[in-house]
């Protein structure tokens, strides 16, 4: 098409547009800041990514300033996508996940009430805003607004989902400070399975600079290895198998370059591919439980303060897709050091074979 007849982009003046929320918030002037956020919403949409940068902290910064019952979710949602192009995700952290821990333990006392108060064989109900009718007060008990809050947070936490992966999967820095806070509340919450909250659960699971002590039962050998950024145990595999296995220290078949640079690479992955990894070990925990491919980093258990991972032959052979489950989040797996022998006799006497598992003689 000749350059003519291009349409040019009209322009959003983001700043400004942010600026008269920001105002009309601060002055409590609630129409005006109805309108203000509605063209708020609007603009981040249609915004360049260099007026999105700057906006986000200040999208952010401003979730305290609505209530529990307001649309802090499509607030949160607007900061997020800032940071999705380029916003910095530790000065939007804060308030976006600050917002998701309320809700989730909103979320919580709405579903400890909502059984309280009912038959024994009353299950909890969808998250559906339908819920928030003229009966809800009088089932959850207190006032009116307690109740729609907590039904509220019932029903958009998932809402809360893309913004706070936005910035957990962007920095290190976030996971570190937020993390240990929020898990708790988001495994409880998942745990009643009335909500999707997977990716969120396995984002504040990352492990980050992480030291793991790793045996290898058929050779008898041990390794410190320290690990970051593996958002499921199939990429931790991969990565073990890498640092073990194509290093050299361990007999076996190394893994794919292609399936290693997927694990690895720091610019995000695009799109699915159909590279196949294939297992080299049995992943175990120290009293000879499997740990699951499927698992996370996270369920390799704690022994004298360090995870103790125990590696052994494989009782059938595992292939999987080798795409990460963070496209964001590059994997990195170290090997710090290898264990001497007395190290090494000194963690193996802190486990205990499993069943079927083989021990070495």
């Amino acid at each position: 098409m000749p350059v003519i007849f291009r349409r040019k982009r009209k322009a959003s003046n983001l700043a400004a547009t942010v600026s008269e929320l920001e105002e009309a918030v601060a002055v409590r002037d609630g129409d005006r800041t109805g309108r203000a956020f509605t063209a708020v919403i609007n603009g981040v949409q249609s915004a360049s990514d260099a007026e999105r940068v700057p906006a986000g902290p200040r999208l952010a910064a401003l979730l305290p300033a609505f209530p529990p019952t307001g649309p802090r979710p499509l607030l949160a949602t607007a900061a997020g996508l800032c940071v999705e192009r380029g916003a910095d995700p530790v000065a939007c952290a804060e308030p976006i996940l600050d917002g998701v821990h309320q809700d989730l333990v909103d979320a919580l006392e709405f579903a400890r009430r909502w059984s309280a108060a009912g038959a024994a064989d009353d299950e909890l109900p969808e998250p559906d805003e339908k819920i928030i009718d003229d009966a809800l007060s009088a089932r959850l008990g207190g006032e009116a607004y307690e109740a729609t809050r907590l039904a509220l947070a019932w029903c958009s936490i998932e809402s809360w989902q893309p913004p706070a992966l936005a910035v957990l999967c962007r920095s290190a820095e976030v996971r570190r400070r937020h993390s240990s806070a929020l898990l708790p509340a988001c495994r409880e919450l998942s745990a009643l399975a009335r909500h999707d909250l997977k990716c969120l659960a396995h984002a504040l699971a990352v492990l980050d600079d992480e030291p793991l002590v790793v045996l290898h039962r058929p050779t008898g050998t041990g390794f410190e290895v320290r690990i970051g950024g593996i958002g499921i145990n199939f990429q931790l595999h991969t990565l073990l198998a890498h640092v073990l296995v194509g290093g050299g220290h361990i007999p076996g078949d190394a893994p794919s370059a292609e399936s290693v640079r997927l694990a690895t690479d720091p610019e995000p992955a695009r799109g699915r591919t159909r590279t196949i990894a294939t297992g080299a070990f049995e992943l175990l925990a120290p009293d000879g439980e499997r740990i699951w491919n499927e698992g996370l980093p996270d369920d390799i258990p704690v022994v004298e303060g360090r995870r103790l991972l125990v590696l052994d032959e494989p009782t059938y052979r595992r292939s999987w897709n080798a795409d990460r489950f963070f496209p964001l989040l590059p994997g990195t797996a170290e090997l710090t050091r290898v264990l001497t022998s007395d190290e090494t006799r000194t963690w193996f006497a802190r486990t205990s074979p499993g069943d079927g598992i083989r021990q070495t003689s």
